[in-house]
């Protein structure tokens, strides 16, 4: 046997109740109650504690129930240490007892000791407590072969309640692996969708609203070198706002294809670019932490939508943006100043992505959009997990 099996720790799943069939912790606790009921009994058997004595045997029953309680804590927790010591506060009470006459309360403590060494315990710890029990066993036993008999059950027992809870430990750790690796492939599947949709999004949106700007660009070039006429003006205001939108629909078409690469840049960063284009002021509070793709899209969404509708139902109004981090939440905040005709419905704008979509996405991810009147201006409150 190695040297590292002998100082290794149980796994925790084995040294938890991970996957214990409820029958099974049933019966184990029948089986406890029985063990601690006949200790009992056997104390009180034995005619060594009566008068003052008699609540002797509860409380030191109290003390055990306490001592394994604790034992189980700090083997969890791999300290060697105090799991030791309670393992010696059992075998002291054994002691007690044995010296007050009651033999087999004290046979059974040490026992138990020995067995919760065995299968808790690294093996060398394990050994060394059934070693040191074994006098115990000696004292109590004044047989030849009995002793030995009593050292080997302990043995076989514990070690094989370890071994037993060794292998429920290692199939839990190959589920949970299992899980792990059938994740990891979901999530490489979908990043590989989310790639190939990116592609066929590049391939022909991007490249059509690329060639509807060169054609746009070409159009005004034109109409501003052409002669003057009575409708040159507004031909050339229709083909600039035309030209505009077509610039606003390429760079959503590349944040959305950045998004769906999950090469996005921090939503502080964006919400900033797009206050300084609308003459907003921004706001970011809370601790810089990455956001999920869903989550700043929907920041980002929203913040473009509140921000377009404040341009057009109250132009001129002051705008400010307040972005914080939460502890499970991010909210985004977009106020105007007020000065227009804003609607009390959530409604949808020009930009084709209308607060009421936006709520709706909110929802989808678990969190909530407010927006109506407050004060003299108007309010957008969104609110997603993160």
């Amino acid at each position: 046997m190695r040297s590292s099996e002998l100082t290794a720790w149980p796994t925790r799943e084995a040294l938890s109740r991970l996957g214990v069939p409820r029958v099974r912790i049933a019966l184990d606790i029948a089986v406890l109650a029985g063990l601690a009921a006949w200790v009992v009994y056997s104390a009180y058997d034995s005619e060594v504690f009566h008068g003052r004595g008699a609540v002797l045997p509860p409380l030191g029953l109290l003390c055990c129930a306490a001592a394994v309680f604790g034992f189980h804590q700090t083997t969890l927790a791999n300290r060697l240490g105090p799991s030791l010591g309670l393992v010696a506060a059992l075998a002291a009470v054994g002691a007690a007892a044995y010296i007050a006459g009651a033999a087999v309360p004290a046979m059974v403590l040490w026992i138990s000791a020995s067995v919760m060494a065995m299968e808790r315990l690294p093996l060398f710890a394990g050994l060394g407590t059934a070693a040191v029990m074994s006098i115990g066993f000696a004292l109590a036993d004044d047989s030849e072969l009995g002793p030995y008999f009593t050292i080997a059950a302990v043995l076989l027992g514990g070690y094989s309640l370890r071994l037993d809870a060794q292998a429920r430990g290692a199939g839990f750790r190959l589920l949970a692996q299992e899980r792990a690796a059938r994740e990891a492939e979901a999530t490489s599947v979908a990043l590989a969708e989310r790639a190939r949709i990116a592609r066929e999004i590049h391939d022909v949106l991007a490249h059509s609203l690329s060639a509807q700007l060169v054609h746009l660009e070409a159009a005004r070039i034109q109409i501003e070198r052409g002669p003057e006429g009575p409708l040159r003006e507004q031909i050339l205001e229709r083909v600039v706002a035309a030209r505009v939108m077509a610039r606003e629909g390429l760079a959503e078409t590349r944040q959305a294809l950045s998004a769906l690469r999950g090469e996005m840049a921090p939503v502080e960063d964006y919400l900033r670019e797009l206050a300084v284009a609308d003459g907003a002021e921004t706001e970011v509070t809370g601790e810089r932490r990455q956001l999920t793709a869903e989550a700043s899209q929907a920041v980002r969404r929203v913040a473009q939508e509140a921000l377009t509708n404040a341009r057009k139902h109250a132009p001129g109004a002051k705008v400010s943006m307040l972005l914080a981090y939460e502890k499970v939440e991010v909210a985004l905040e977009v106020r105007d100043s007020g000065g227009g005709a804003h609607g009390g419905e959530l409604g949808a704008s020009g930009s084709g992505y209308g607060l009421l979509g936006m709520r709706e996405r909110a929802e989808l991810l678990g969190g909530t959009l407010e927006a109506g009147p407050e004060g003299e201006g108007f309010v957008v409150r969104l609110r997603v997990p993160a």
